[in-house]
């Protein structure tokens, strides 16, 4: 297993993983979770928090929230005011520490994400802004990107609402 926080140097181990299992990352409390805990989920990664977790949760949906302030600026709070401002939304996701999603000092889950052949982007592998989702199977594979535009929260049946109900 690979341990990977945000404080870590850089590292190039990434590439030898051959799932989402083989990474730990530092939570929103500054623990180290290993994503093992995730084996036999279906599990969003996305860097921000989604809505549809009280949807989906009964069938082993678990939502994986790396707050990023590379977009933007949108999330300069630290970690004590990111998890206040989701707990006011009353959200049931696991929230992790503030992370780099791109560039050299990105986290190596999200290096890893970006290079599986259904983790790359349309236009590159950057993630171009926030809200980007990856669909993780069970086997903690990589099954599908979806951009910040895909929003299964409304109501109409999004391709990502069908992968999460195929599961």
């Amino acid at each position: 297993m690979f341990t990977f926080n945000q404080q870590s140097t850089p590292s190039e181990d990434w590439q030898r993983a051959t799932s989402i299992y083989d990474f730990n990352a530092t939570d929103i409390d500054g623990n180290l979770v290993s994503l093992e805990k995730y084996r036999g989920n279906v599990v969003i990664i996305t860097n921000v928090f989604a809505k549809m977790h009280a949807t989906y949760a009964e069938r082993g949906l678990r939502i994986l929230a790396f707050p990023s302030n590379q977009f933007g600026n949108q999330e300069p709070g630290n970690e004590t005011q990111i998890k206040s401002f989701a707990e006011s939304f009353d959200a049931h996701f696991d929230l992790f520490s503030k992370i780099d999603v791109n560039g050299p000092s990105a986290h190596p889950l999200w290096k890893w994400l970006k290079e599986q052949p259904h983790g790359r982007g349309l236009f590159g592998n950057s993630i171009k802004w926030n809200f980007t989702k990856f669909l993780i199977n069970k086997e903690g594979q990589v099954v599908k990107r979806y951009g910040p535009m895909d929003d299964p929260s409304v109501r109409t049946k999004s391709l990502l609402v069908i992968n999460i109900e195929s599961l």
